[in-house]
């Protein structure tokens, strides 16, 4: 085991220099740089080019990229051009927002999914099955954006339960417990959603990966056993199926820093999916590029934790 993870991990050296060239690339492929991007009118052709020599967007291409990968091998992924801050403050000043309703809707939508799965697998083709495999095609099928407009519609502006978008109420300024309240009081619509979106797909896994382990031989010989049949589900079969899903545990890692840029954008939430975007449109090619190669990270990184904890839990696995 540990001499397979070495060698993961030292395969992820070439992996990252072909990723680190190919972000760069596409960024140096995209029209306009950050001082185009101001769209100032008094901007005059010797400023521009001045602001360009102090930012080092008038080196060649190459050198920039020699530059920028020499600078990130130091931990040092270069200052924002928009915030005038250093990247990783930056994305450790937004990260954790989106890390809040990433988390708690991964927890959710996994308890949900686990649950809603087993019982549509044990009761095939029941009304129960058919109810839930409807819902599930329509939070699968229905955009991000329509479900979270819907619910501030029916949340927010009908009933006045919850607030329309934010992070905290304006002018509050709470602290401790009276903090953590307001938070969650704003966190639980875009959680919701985030939730609906995850849970579809992930209850459809589980209750094929059942419907595959309960028609195994083992499954019979415990009923014929006389074992009852909540112990041959929760403690044989969902044991088993839980397997194949432990794998996609590890591409969670991505999801929980990666932010959800459009329900950032629906909600006013400040994550770092919307600071994301918005370094996007601005041309803010430190962020983008810190952020891009730091999102590659956690998903190398979560593809060799999938694979190794899909090692451990099924014994039949030998990593050689």
């Amino acid at each position: 085991m540990k001499e397979y993870i070495i060698r993961r991990l030292l395969q992820m050296i070439p992996t990252m220099i072909g990723i680190s060239i190919l972000v760069f690339a596409i960024s140096a492929m995209v029209p306009g740089d950050y001082i185009t991007a101001q769209n100032n009118p008094n901007m005059t052709k010797e400023r521009a080019a001045e602001l360009r020599s102090i930012y080092g967007l008038d080196k060649p291409e190459y050198q920039r990229y020699f530059i920028w990968v020499g600078n990130m091998i130091k931990g040092n992924f270069g200052d924002s051009l928009q915030h005038k801050q250093p990247v990783k403050d930056v994305i450790n000043d937004f990260v954790w927002n989106s890390f809040i309703i990433a988390f708690f809707s991964l927890i959710l939508s996994w308890i949900i999914a686990i649950v809603t799965g087993v019982f549509s697998a044990r009761f095939q083709y029941s009304l129960f099955d058919k109810i839930i495999t409807l819902l599930v095609f329509v939070c699968m099928s229905l955009p991000s954006f329509f479900i979270a407009l819907l619910l501030i519609k029916v949340f927010a502006l009908t009933f006045n339960l919850f607030p329309v978008g934010g992070m905290t109420t304006a002018g509050l300024n709470a602290t401790g417990w009276a903090y953590i309240k307001d938070v969650a009081y704003h966190s639980f619509l875009p959680i919701l959603v985030l939730t609906m979106l995850s849970t579809g797909s992930l209850t459809r896994y589980f209750r094929t990966s059942m419907l595959e382990v309960i028609r195994q031989d083992y499954i019979r010989t415990a009923r014929a056993k006389g074992l009852k049949e909540r112990t041959v589900i929760f403690k044989h079969a969902l044991r088993n199926a839980m397997i194949p899903a432990i794998t996609l545990l590890g591409f969670e890692l991505p999801a929980l820093f990666g932010g959800a840029i459009i329900l950032e954008q629906v909600f006013v939430w400040p994550g770092i999916g919307h600071i994301y975007l918005n370094s996007i449109n601005m041309r803010d090619y430190p962020f983008m590029l810190g952020f891009t190669i730091f999102t590659a990270i956690l998903t190398l990184i979560g593809n060799l934790i999938s694979d190794v904890l899909y090692g451990v839990a099924d014994p039949r696995v030998r990593l050689k």
